[in-house]
């Protein structure tokens, strides 16, 4: 082992519960999750939202950038970021979660990101509806996917490539994809893919491809390495396995009481007590039902009507708490029929780990 990850050497290493690596650690320190007492919000300030970057964040001049629409296109072009803003815009609060939220919570664990539950987060963004622009470049007949790229470019097991994504045709009929160049009524951040990304509603947040430059029309299927070589539901490294798309069903607490500064436990005094969080579901699917247990006993929960088709939706229980030690959990039902289930189903990457949130508390005599 030569320690070089250029050379097609993994850098991963066989993870322990409860210990992390100083890799892992470094993973942690450049990304950020939400703070979870920002789940009492509807909308998550820009600063608080979780952020996923898997290569450095790349400075690009507003003024200089471009958009291309190339490959299989009868007309093909380019948009300056003004000509972008000059279309019809839209707003749209969307709540976008990474596949891997939860990664901590499986077992053996994957060694990535080690996310626990914070990475979500809810924005207004603002744009423009992806589709037209499309349409306006014609795809040719034999069209079978589109793929972005973006501007961020590096290694990930020995393979260099630019990030990059890909939706089908039918995929973008069926999804109200936006070019986006506002967050929360602000110009995007570096961090957040200024001057320009993708916003894909409902599906996990590798799709919404940051810094986009390029939008490429393929009469073949993408095989970008962020397109096949991750983000797929695998058991074993050899299988192909299926893709990770549509988030789901899902649901956080805002953690009542007061924490310890280590241990995030939380101290409360007896009496009422309101708890609350929010709740949320991939494609649009809006979320029935969302209960709370306390002891050994589901409650159930109001549930808020959100504030838009893709955004998380409000709940509260008001509790009389006892003196004593709990466990908190809260778990989600959606339109469809999906349940939290109360362990996720393990994959290697560990991704889309909807198990139940736990808060642990302590009620003072």
């Amino acid at each position: 082992m030569s320690g070089n990850p250029f050379d097609g050497e993994d850098g991963r290493e066989v993870t322990e519960p409860g210990v992390f690596s100083a890799a892992e650690v470094g993973l942690a320190n450049r990304n950020s999750g939400a703070f979870l007492e920002m789940l009492a919000l509807d909308i998550t300030p820009v600063g608080a939202h979780y952020l996923l970057t898997h290569f450095d964040v790349p400075l690009l001049e507003v003024g200089a950038h471009r958009l291309v629409f190339d490959g299989a296109f009868d007309a093909p072009f380019e948009m300056s970021l003004e000509e972008i803003k000059a279309e019809p815009q839209v707003t749209m609060p969307v709540t976008m979660e990474c596949a891997g939220n939860g990664r901590t919570g499986m077992e053996p664990r994957a060694f990535s990101m080690p996310w626990a539950y914070e990475a979500v987060g809810t924005a207004e963004w603002t744009g423009t509806p992806l589709a037209p622009l499309i349409a306006r470049a014609k795809p040719q007949g034999g069209v079978v996917d589109f793929a972005f790229e973006g501007a961020d470019f590096g290694y990930d097991k020995g393979v260099g490539h630019a990030f990059g994504r890909s939706l089908t045709p039918e995929e973008l009929a069926d999804l109200d994809v936006l070019l986006v160049y506002e967050m929360n009524g602000q110009p995007l951040l570096p961090q957040h893919g200024a001057p320009l990304r993708l916003i894909v509603p409902g599906w996990y947040g590798m799709a919404s491809v940051k810094w986009l430059t390029r939008v490429t029309a393929m009469t073949e299927r993408y095989q970008g390495f962020q397109q096949v070589g991750t983000y797929r539901f695998r058991q074993t490294a050899e299988e192909l396995g299926a893709p990770v798309t549509e988030i789901r069903v899902k649901s956080l607490m805002v953690p009542p009481g007061v924490p310890d500064w280590i241990t995030r436990k939380r101290r409360l005094s007896p009496g009422l007590v309101r708890l609350q969080g929010r709740a949320w579901s991939g494609a649009g699917v809006p979320v029935d039902k969302v209960e709370v247990r306390i002891g050994e006993k589901w409650h159930a929960a109001k549930v808020e009507k959100p504030l838009g088709r893709y955004a998380w939706a409000g709940w509260s229980l008001d509790w009389d708490a006892q003196p004593g030690h709990y466990v908190l959990a809260c778990r989600a039902t959606d339109a469809a029929g999906n349940v939290q289930p109360m362990e996720a189903e393990w994959n290697l990457s560990g991704f889309a780990n909807n198990a139940p949130h736990e808060v642990e508390v302590f009620v003072e005599d």
